[in-house]
């Protein structure tokens, strides 16, 4: 009998054992330590998982901000930008918080309004942080990319300029960009003489831009002033021949408006001796001067370019015309004339 309870006592003294064993409190890990494990799997694209581990780290400690931005953060990329905005915007009534923290609060609050498409708001908390550190790279960046979505050129201007001192960098083609979209604008409201002076502006700050020159010709052309037309577009054909193929036919008629058929001609000279692979400036030169009745000429030129680009077709098509020109039927020139405007088109050489 006594062996018996002698039993019992063990097995109940075991069963107490095993149950304070069994139930006892795990050892919870550090805090950071979670915090690290988390940002791993952020690095790692483990967002699930860097989601599960945030979590842990609030419920342990409630004041780890990094941890909740970081929550907000990872929802908004999931596409909840709702709760990501919650999240931050409960942040900025935390007290005692350095500027740094706030910064990095405005900043998420930031990213989430422009993920909302809420482009005023995103804005806004951008200039919180400027507003505390007007050199801070991020926030200005960010507001060059807001005003360019809200097509608000002269801010842009601005702060590239403000982006580039930052940076210590210089890009004059950039803040000359903005002026010719802000010209642009004046256009639209029928300000001639403004937009005029920004895109004057815009060459002077850049003078190897090529865009600005571009757009003066097209405003002085609508002014009638084809002269001052012609020197901003070769100018620019000059500065950028690759873009070239809708400028020439632009001059060449500028030209024949104001009655100096034989610049035409000139200007194509211009134009090969700088750049001999402008195919659509020869192919054109090699139509003027059939116009002007030098068929000799003309496909001497043609035949000379055919050494050095024999697969052409552009070329080939225009060797074609000229054989052709002797032709009775002009149907077969006029076929060949719609085929090489669609080559010079879609820029086929």
């Amino acid at each position: 009998m006594n062996i018996y309870f002698f039993l019992i006592l063990i097995l109940i003294s075991l069963t107490i054992f095993g149950f304070l064993i069994f139930k006892r409190p795990k050892k919870k890990q550090p805090t950071q330590s979670i915090y690290t494990k988390a940002l791993n799997a952020i690095i790692q694209g483990e967002t699930q998982v860097a989601l599960k581990r945030l979590k842990d780290v609030v419920k342990q400690d409630t004041d780890h901000i990094d941890a909740y931005l970081q929550i907000g953060n990872i929802l908004r990329e999931q596409g909840n930008v709702e709760a990501a905005i919650k999240i931050h915007r409960s942040l900025t009534v935390r007290p005692n918080l350095s500027k740094d923290t706030h910064r990095q609060i405005h900043k998420s609050l930031a990213l989430d309004y422009f993920r909302f498409n809420n482009l005023d708001r995103a804005k806004e908390e951008a200039l919180k942080i400027v507003k505390t550190n007007k050199k801070n790279l991020w926030a200005n960046e960010f507001l060059l990319e807001i005003s360019e979505e809200q097509n608000d050129w002269k801010e842009a201007s601005q702060l590239s300029k403000t982006v580039q001192r930052i940076k210590s960098s210089k890009d004059p083609d950039q803040v000359s960009r903005f002026l010719v979209f802000q010209s642009m604008d004046k256009l639209k409201n029928s300000q001639t003489n403004e937009a005029i002076a920004l895109l004057k502006k815009a060459i002077k700050n850049s003078p190897n831009f090529s865009l600005p020159y571009l757009k003066l010709g097209d405003v002085f052309y609508e002014e009638k002033k084809l002269q001052d037309a012609i020197k901003n577009w070769e100018k620019f054909v000059e500065l950028d021949p690759s873009e070239s193929k809708n400028v020439l036919s632009k001059i060449e008629s500028a030209y024949f408006d104001i009655g100096q058929f034989d610049e035409v001609e000139k200007f194509y000279d211009r134009v090969l001796q700088k750049n001999p692979s402008n195919l659509v400036a020869l192919v054109n030169l090699a139509n003027v001067l059939q116009q002007k009745g030098e068929y000799d000429a003309s496909m001497s030129l043609i035949d000379d370019a055919l050494m050095n680009n024999e697969d052409s077709i552009f070329i080939n098509l225009m060797k074609l015309k000229l054989s052709l020109k002797q032709s009775d039927d002009s149907r077969f020139n006029e076929i060949v004339d719609r085929i090489i405007d669609q080559f010079k088109e879609k820029n086929i050489s």
